[in-house]
């Protein structure tokens, strides 16, 4: 329980937490922050670093004077752990994927949903990739899932640089230039929060309509999609990582 106390005591007074790493690690944390940001967007088993309230409280320190932050700097820096880090995520699904998701039987590793990714991420890959950026877990998921669903590397390579550095900028610059304001300032934790509650919200309602549209699908429309065979876009052999 303490551990967890310290975990949800950093995500929500991030900015102090900050403050003092800054202080402590110099110009060592622009290592951290990299390291950070690569490992929540490119390991599935880290997907609860902090990612969007991350780049938040950086970009509202890095306007504060004295400290050893340089916002240029770090934008890139943190661009390219992102764009780094969606992309060894895809590779890793692009080799394991098929090999490990081979039986029709199997309850969390069936052929089927490894079919449906496919299928997914021909007609939406693009602006999934774009749109998880901003969703705290999802974005660690989905170019795992793009990479098992044999998304065309190229298009995926697009995608990422620029859902990348927009989800970057976004969050980065949202704290340089908000972070700081008074009001904003005093109640630090419940602008992560609700940082936090906005990014999870297009998640939930992509889940609730996928429910409702599951709930009015037939078992033969659930059949006969589930068997259709398994094809890869064009140029994806070509375009491996």
């Amino acid at each position: 329980m303490g551990l967890l106390r310290d975990l949800i005591d950093v995500f929500l007074h991030l900015d102090s937490h900050l403050a003092q790493w800054a202080a402590i690690l110099g110009n060592s944390l622009y290592v951290v922050l990299f390291l950070i940001i690569f490992c929540e967007t490119g390991l599935v088993i880290t997907p609860l670093l902090p990612g969007d309230s991350l780049l938040f409280a950086v970009g509202a320190l890095a306007s504060v004077q004295n400290l050893p932050l340089n916002l240029a700097l770090i934008a890139v820096l943190l661009s390219i752990a992102a764009i780094a880090g969606d992309s060894v995520n895809y590779a890793v699904g692009y080799r394991v994927g098929p090999r490990v998701f081979k039986r029709e039987n199997s309850r969390l590793l069936n052929q089927n949903y490894l079919l449906r990714a496919q299928r997914f991420y021909e007609k939406h890959g693009g602006k999934t990739i774009i749109i998880a950026r901003f969703v705290p877990i999802i974005r660690t998921f989905a170019p795992f899932v793009a990479g098992i669903g044999r998304m065309n590397y190229a298009r995926f390579a697009f995608f990422n640089i620029s859902g990348g550095i927009l989800w970057v900028l976004c969050f980065l610059l949202g704290g340089y230039y908000f972070g700081n304001i008074p009001v904003v300032k005093r109640n630090f934790h419940f602008v992560i929060f609700a940082i936090i509650v906005i990014s999870c919200l297009p998640a939930v309602i992509e889940y609730l309509r996928a429910r409702r549209q599951a709930g009015e699908r037939t078992p033969d429309d659930i059949s006969n999609s589930a068997r259709r065979p398994l094809t890869t876009e064009s140029g994806a052999d070509e375009d491996r990582p």
